[in-house]
């Protein structure tokens, strides 16, 4: 029987471990740093995510046979690579190969090297010289800082003005660090996720999902880290899915193999459907949040399986199982999020409700939980259908009791 580490916290880490928990060979879960829902499935370990050689320690000390890693700032802080030079098994891709996602400029290098379909772009680090392209070209103009910003290093400038703003925020005050910045042309139509196991040049692709990123009804609203996620996509064909695995997928983890850079864990393609075909917005290194809450609940082959295989460099046992039910989650937030919000404010949740209960942004109370973070919890609820999975979301979402949170009730409107 085995014994596993999940690093991380989050909504994200907490389905990591629900479907951990489902692997006959696991015996015990351990989540660093972990939140108060994770408590009920893992024992949780006050360690930072990015405090490796605290890991390392933890991890020889209790002999953990897998470690999984969750966030992007562990992996940018080399976890795996420590791991695997101290003779640990890690799921993960090493600090080289996670650039796929922590510089935006050397994932476009490698797709205009290999002909992955994406925006045109041009790289910067002056900010007249960035200011003077983007002028020069058409609006809205995409402007992305070059590495890590939590989410919030995107910007799409309507004008000039707002395109001077984000520049400045970017390149003269340094807001997310010093950087460089990309500017994208604009593409448009609907955007999708697409997560794959990525073991080398071999690529086990997961169901679609699709995520909400306002944060209000009708995608209203600021951008979010997400609201909620559904899946499956009835406006993404099998064709377009084909398209995405062999073109965007596939291509991108054999150029990373001739790069000298192998993905070994997670490839997650956030991609869009435009009039000329699926073209790439972004790579991340891991999976994505909150679409791995509506993902995983799918899964039927065992995880354990398919995480030590890929750590390990060898195929996973037999093809990857997936349910083929419809599912929906919605993300309950702190009112004020994306900006400023509360915390501490008690939550009590009905007994009957029936749906997954992921924890994001929770802590423990003497009578059960309370508000830790801008996004709190996200229900799932499977169904025949995504309008069923959506009606029985939306009934989870009013058992769960908090004056200071909200959620949206539209996820998935695209589907009638």
């Amino acid at each position: 029987m085995k014994k596993v580490l999940v690093v991380g916290g989050g909504g994200r880490c907490h389905a990591i471990v629900d479907a951990l928990s489902r692997s006959p060979q696991v015996e015990k879960i351990y989540c660093a740093p972990g939140n108060a829902g994770i408590a009920q499935q893992a024992e949780c370990t006050p360690i930072k995510e990015t405090d490796v050689d605290s890991l390392l320690s933890f991890a020889k000390e209790n002999a953990i046979d897998l470690t999984v890693v969750g966030p992007e700032v562990a992996l940018a802080a080399g976890i795996a690579d420590c791991f695997r030079a101290n003779g640990l098994s890690i799921f993960g891709h090493t600090k080289a190969a996670a650039r796929i996602e922590t510089s935006k400029e050397f994932a476009k290098e490698i797709m205009s090297k290999y002909g992955v379909p994406t925006a045109s772009y041009r790289s910067f680090s002056d900010f007249n010289e960035a200011l003077s392209y983007v002028n020069a070209g058409s609006f809205p103009a995409v402007l992305k800082y070059d590495g890590l910003a939590a989410g919030k290093g995107v910007v799409i400038a309507q004008n000039r003005e707002e395109a001077e703003v984000a520049l400045k925020d970017m390149l003269l005050d340094d807001r997310f660090g010093k950087g460089k910045v990309v500017v994208e042309d604009y593409l448009e139509g609907p955007e999708f996720s697409f997560m794959c196991f990525v073991n080398g040049s071999k690529v086990y692709p997961m169901p679609l999902a699709q995520d909400h990123k306002r944060a209000f009804d009708g995608d209203m609203g600021p951008n979010t880290g997400g609201m909620g996620a559904y899946s499956p996509l009835p406006f993404i064909t099998s064709e377009d899915t084909d398209f995405a695995l062999r073109e965007v997928l596939q291509k991108t983890a054999d150029a990373m193999v001739a790069e000298g850079y192998p993905l070994t864990g997670v490839l997650y393609g956030g991609l869009m459907k435009t009039g000329d075909g699926v073209k790439v917005i972004e790579f991340n290194a891991r999976f994505g949040d909150p679409e791995t809450e509506v993902v995983l609940p799918l899964m039927e082959s065992d995880i354990y399986d398919i995480f030590s295989a890929i750590a390990e460099g060898r195929e996973p046992a037999g093809e990857l199982k997936w349910c083929d039910s419809a599912i929906l989650g919605i993300v309950l937030a702190s009112k004020g999020y994306p900006g400023s919000y509360e915390k501490g404010c008690p939550i009590s949740i009905d007994a009957d409700i029936d749906a997954h209960i992921y924890h994001m942004g929770t802590a423990a109370s003497e009578n059960g939980y309370k508000t830790a973070g801008g996004r709190v919890m996200m229900v799932v609820c499977k169904g025949d259908s995504v309008v069923e999975a959506r009606a029985k979301a939306n009934i989870a979402a009013g058992k769960v009791h908090c004056d200071k949170l909200f959620h949206r009730s539209d996820i998935g409107w695209q589907v009638k």
